[in-house]
């Protein structure tokens, strides 16, 4: 491969993952029906043209935004993962939440709400499972925590845990109100605290 070839696929490397980024910041900020492919080029800074090149349809862009949530996951997990307790890894998980609390105020959480939608959707070529595999990645780490700390049902409890921030995220939102995500945050924090 010469420098030149080299170039370009770095190019187009960065131009993808700027629409995948683009992509999932748009669809949360916006919701899936309301965004349209050059919404999600004009964030990305790329020529609306360009965009399908790399995705031919917006549920295609919708796959590549839940493969950024994906990613956010795993690079948060692995970030949390240096901490040498499991349960300050769980208190860390709810302060990044309650760090997110002005963004869910406004647009809820970015996993949550788009499965919610994708839910609602009709022949959507699954992508409202795909959302819920992400969610599903958030539970099944967490419980790893819970099982480390040797605490029974750990299932139940990263639903318990899970469930409570989503119904933090949507309650948030619903009232525009960050400080509900600030309350339930040390609400969740007390209860880690207590098993």
């Amino acid at each position: 491969m010469t420098d030149s070839q080299s170039a370009r696929a770095r190019s187009a490397g960065d131009k993808r993952r700027r629409l995948m980024s683009a992509a999932a910041d748009v669809v949360h900020r916006q919701g899936v029906e309301r965004t349209t492919i050059a919404d999600i080029a004009r964030a990305a800074s790329v020529p609306t043209g360009n965009v399908y090149y790399y995705f031919k349809t917006k549920d295609d862009l919708v796959a590549a935004a839940l493969a950024e949530h994906t990613g956010q996951l795993e690079r948060i997990t692995a970030e949390l993962d240096r901490l040498p307790d499991p349960r300050e890894r769980l208190k860390a998980l709810v302060r990044g939440w309650v760090e997110q609390r002005d963004l869910a105020a406004r647009y809820g959480c970015p996993t949550g709400t788009l499965a919610a939608e994708l839910g609602k959707r009709s022949a959507d070529g699954g992508l409202d499972a795909e959302a819920g595999k992400v969610i599903r990645l958030l539970l099944e780490w967490v419980e790893g925590q819970f099982r480390e700390l040797g605490l029974p049902e750990p299932d139940g409890l990263a639903l318990t845990l899970v469930g409570a921030y989503q119904g933090m995220s949507l309650l948030t939102n619903a009232l525009r109100d960050p400080d509900v995500t600030v309350r339930e945050g040390a609400r969740l924090t007390a209860w880690l605290d207590s098993l």
